[in-house]
C-alpha cells in the first residue's frame, strides 16, 4: 500500500509543476494569451454552428497542438536565454526556428478554422 500511496503522490507533484508551467505562460506569455482567447472563440464557434463530432476532434487537437506548440516554444527560448544571455547568431537562429514552427501551426489553425466555419456561416446568410 505504501508503493502505491508514494506513486500517487510522485503523480500529484507531477500534475503541480505541469500546472506551475500552464501557469506561468498563461500569466507571462502575450503569445499564449491571445492565442487562448482565440481557442476560446473557436470553441464559442464550434457550439453555436453546432459543428460535427468529427469537426470538433479536428478543432480540439489543433488547440491542443498551438498550445503545445507555443510551450515548447517558450521553454526552448527561456533555455536558450538561460544558457546564453547575451545576442548570439546561433541562439537567435533556434529561437527564430522554433517560432517558426509555431507560426505554421497557427497557419494551419487558420485554414483548418475556415475549412470548417466558413461553410456554415456562408450558409447562416442563404
Amino acid at each position: 500500500m505504501s508503493a502505491l500511496k508514494d506513486n500517487l503522490n510522485k503523480n500529484v507533484k507531477c500534475y503541480r509543476y505541469a500546472g506551475k508551467g500552464i501557469l506561468h505562460v498563461l500569466i507571462f506569455e502575450n503569445n499564449f494569451k491571445f492565442q487562448v482567447i482565440a481557442a476560446i472563440a473557436a470553441v464559442t464557434l464550434s457550439a453555436l454552428l453546432n459543428i460535427s463530432v468529427i469537426e470538433w476532434l479536428v478543432v480540439i487537437s489543433i488547440i491542443s497542438i498551438v498550445f503545445m506548440a507555443e510551450m515548447f516554444n517558450t521553454a526552448l527560448e527561456k533555455l536558450c536565454d538561460h544558457l546564453h544571455p547575451e545576442e548570439h547568431a546561433a541562439i537567435g537562429l533556434v529561437k527564430d526556428i522554433s517560432a517558426g514552427a509555431v507560426l505554421i501551426i497557427a497557419i494551419a489553425a487558420a485554414i483548418n478554422g475556415a475549412i470548417i466555419f466558413s461553410p456554415k456561416i456562408i450558409l447562416l446568410f442563404y
